[in-house]
């Protein structure tokens, strides 16, 4: 299987929506690693790595967010894959 990392910022109402706590729950089930933070200036960041069809549903499942967000834009950053993660994690 082809292993893939981006990092993508997503803008919009993303913080204070419990976006971190939804995007964790997704990566779990979706089965990737990597990690999600708040951005000073309201973005929400996040890394994941994993099996590049699994990376490509998280990104798709960041364009529509947690129940409460509304996602304006997605960027997505093609990184070297690394392995540096081996979970998903909340950071701060």
């Amino acid at each position: 299987m082809e292993k893939r990392r981006v990092r993508v910022w997503i803008s919009g109402r993303v913080q204070g929506v419990f976006f971190r706590a939804y995007t964790y729950e997704a990566a779990r089930l979706i089965g990737v690693a990597g990690c999600v933070r708040n951005l000073p200036g309201g973005k929400v960041e996040a890394v994941f790595e994993g099996d590049a069809e699994k990376v490509g549903k998280m990104i798709e499942w960041c364009q529509e967010g947690s129940p409460l967000s509304r996602v304006d834009n997605v960027e997505v950053l093609e990184e070297a894959y690394s392995g540096d993660f081996n979970k998903f994690e909340i950071t701060h």
